[in-house]
């Protein structure tokens, strides 16, 4: 069990840096073929004040994926790293040419400037998808070997199933982005904005599942292996959830229930990986298992223990974070005054997780110092991290009141 759960905590990271960062990329790409005049700049901007508050955020996801599993599974980072070599790198560059589009785009001193920039860099929204997509091909096919480079450079991730998934992840990536766009400018009272996003995202989840339809047919021409257990083996139900929560995701973004169909997509997505893991699963690599691959013990128990003491930390700051972005506070013009009962109100939620936050803080430090209990420490830190998580239900509250 203990070996198993850092791949957990990796498919998870894996799936939230699909379904959050993939639709920065999927942004980019609307971004490129946006047209030209002043709707096309209208919907550039838009995307950027979207996705431009989360993206950092975003990436989070991938930081952490890379770090456990390199720290708990080593031989099997270190052969998927230097087999792989070439995509990975091509998806490297992707994401730093993306993240200095919007560096470069705060300085743009005109709409022709803004336009340049993201043309030029919205291209490493469709090698960034394509590049790590062929990457999961190859290790679906069993075509990275375990040990130093031992698998092919080119052919590992050049290949028809490979191709296959680099493509699905485009489509994907432009579905999410088009669904949550949509959903965005929904929320703004943005008519013509949500009506040509809704109208993208239509398009491309047709697209989507038309590619994921053909692909079947290339995964049982290119390894049967991996079409019977995808098919017939237990990776079957998060396909039918796949495909289940991406048809319905449709007829909501059809209905204008844009916030369900946020979640629908996301779901649709997120079980594409999971389909993907339980394929696989126990086994990393050929030849080599999730047992076969883990760290020792120590290891491995310090990398849970800072994974959870982590997520304290981290769930509820992306918490808000996340809210503020949903909800438009970054992309608002201006914000609507807050009527004085309202305000008052919104003071009273506010104070009490304040003052527990700070209940919390002496006790937790009340009982980690003065007693010596190894009962008392285990109660300190549960109080340290209940202060963590009020105090950002009090930033929270408060953030409502700005």
């Amino acid at each position: 069990m203990l070996e198993s759960l850092p791949l957990v905590f990796v498919l998870t990271g894996l799936a939230l840096y699909t379904v959050l960062g993939f639709a920065d990329f999927g942004a980019g790409l609307w971004q490129l073929f946006a047209g030209r005049g002043e709707h096309g700049e209208r919907v550039r901007e838009f995307a950027h004040r979207s996705m431009a508050p989360v993206w950092e955020a975003n990436h989070v996801w991938l930081i952490f994926v890379l770090t456990v599993f390199w720290t708990a599974y080593p031989s099997a980072f270190g052969s998927i790293a230097s087999t792989l070599a070439v995509p990975l790198f091509v998806a490297l560059l992707g994401i730093v040419f993306r993240g200095a589009a919007y560096a470069l785009r705060a300085g743009a001193i005109s709409a022709r400037e803004s336009g340049l920039i993201d043309t030029i860099f919205s291209l490493s929204s469709i090698l960034t998808p394509f590049a790590l997509g062929a990457a999961i091909g190859g290790i679906a096919t069993d075509r990275v070997p375990v040990g130093n480079a031992a698998g092919d450079l080119f052919s590992s991730w050049l290949n028809a199933t490979s191709v296959f998934v680099g493509l699905l992840a485009v489509a994907m990536s432009a579905y999410l982005a088009a669904v949550y766009l949509a959903a965005d400018a929904h929320h703004d009272g943005l008519e013509g904005l949500e009506r040509d996003f809704r109208v993208r995202a239509l398009g491309m989840g047709l697209v989507a599942g038309t590619i994921a339809i053909a692909g079947i047919f290339v995964v049982d021409h290119d390894s049967h292996e991996l079409f019977r257990s995808l098919l017939a083996g237990r990776a079957l139900p998060a396909v039918i959830v796949s495909a289940a929560a991406g048809a319905v995701t449709l007829v909501f973004v059809r209905l204008r229930r844009l916030e369900l169909a946020r979640y629908g997509a996301a779901l649709a997505v997120a079980a594409i990986v999971a389909g993907w893991a339980l394929s696989r699963w126990p086994k990393i690599l050929p030849g080599l298992s999730v047992h076969q691959a883990a760290a020792g013990h120590d290891a491995l128990v310090a990398i849970v223990v800072a994974v959870t003491a982590g997520g304290v930390i981290l769930f509820p700051a992306l918490g808000v974070l996340f809210r503020l972005a949903v909800t438009g506070r970054f992309r608002a013009a201006e914000v609507a005054p807050v009527e004085s009962g309202a305000r008052r109100r919104g003071a009273v939620r506010a104070r009490l997780p304040a003052r527990a936050a700070v209940a919390c803080l002496i006790a937790g430090f009340g009982l980690l110092n003065v007693a010596g209990a190894p009962w008392a420490h285990a109660t300190g830190l549960v109080f340290l991290a209940g202060f963590v998580v009020t105090a950002f239900l009090a930033i929270a509250a408060t953030a409502e009141l700005l």
